[in-house]
């Protein structure tokens, strides 16, 4: 584990392997870097220097209350990088990370030399889904995270997965429990504002993979479909049978579409 002071917060961060093609990895919600620990292994194994670090608010990493907008989210990866040395690099996130990377990429274009979108979406928030977010956020101050993540667990894990492979569901579980519940509603505050990505999307020209589940409760085939156009050359990898967390519930094919995915990069 690595620990790194910057924009005033202490992050915490997972590394292996070395070199100058790197991969940085972004969590969802409510989770925490323990999420990428076989995809940091098989990315550094395939040659790749791998970073995966807790968000602001989340894991290890500084709890601060409020709101944390996306870009808050991607100027703290940002300000990681630089301090690790790190100058472009491949980006790959899932669920709210997904946008955090495409904020990243809205931000810095010219540091993103790949994109990994799992079980994410581009479309700015409804006004539905942000009163959504905002009673969310105010329900887990209220009651903390364990009711939420025992309702939502089905919706994360499709449940031939949480059948079949109760350890997932077990990790998964507790990392929802044991996210702080400040860090968790400041981060559903700000992404209740998030703008739309499609402009982002369209204007990249890089290696991407999109990553989706065909019993994800949050993100559709035309959500994988839209990416898809959006991003010119990008591969797009639908999983049968696999709800929010594709790179749990199917990880040996989804380091293989990393794998991949990170020989186009560096070709």
């Amino acid at each position: 584990m690595g620990m790194r002071t910057v924009n005033g917060i202490r992050i915490a961060f997972d590394e292996a392997g070395a070199g100058n093609d790197v991969l940085l990895l972004v969590h969802g919600h409510p989770f925490d870097r323990s999420m990428w620990r076989s995809q940091i292994e098989a990315g550094s194994q395939a040659g790749w220097r791998v970073i995966a670090p807790d968000l602001r608010g989340y894991g290890e990493t500084t709890v601060v209350e409020g709101s944390t907008m996306l870009e808050t989210f991607a100027r703290d990866l940002a300000a990681l990088l630089d301090a690790l040395g790190v100058g472009r690099m491949a980006i790959g996130g899932l669920s709210m990370g997904g946008q955090i990377a495409m904020e990243f990429a809205r931000l810095y274009r010219e540091r993103v030399r790949g994109l990994i979108l799992a079980a994410t979406f581009p479309q700015a928030e409804t006004e539905e889904g942000r009163h959504i977010r905002l009673r969310t956020a105010e329900r887990l101050l209220r009651e903390g995270m364990g009711p939420y993540a025992e309702e939502v667990l089905p919706k994360m894990v499709a449940p031939r997965s949480i059948a079949a492979f109760p350890h997932v569901a077990a990790q998964v579980l507790a990392m929802m429990r044991s996210a702080h519940p400040h860090g968790a509603a400041a981060a559903l505050r700000g992404r209740a504002e998030r703008p739309p990505y499609d402009p982002v999307l369209a204007a990249l020209e890089v290696p991407a993979l999109i990553v989706v589940g065909d019993e994800d409760a949050f993100t559709t085939r035309a959500d994988a479909e839209r990416m898809h156009a959006l991003l010119n050359g990008s591969q797009l990898l639908w999983m049968q049978g696999v709800g929010h967390l594709p790179n749990l519930e199917r990880e040996s094919e989804f380091n293989a579409a990393m794998a991949e995915f990170l020989m186009r990069v560096a070709a």
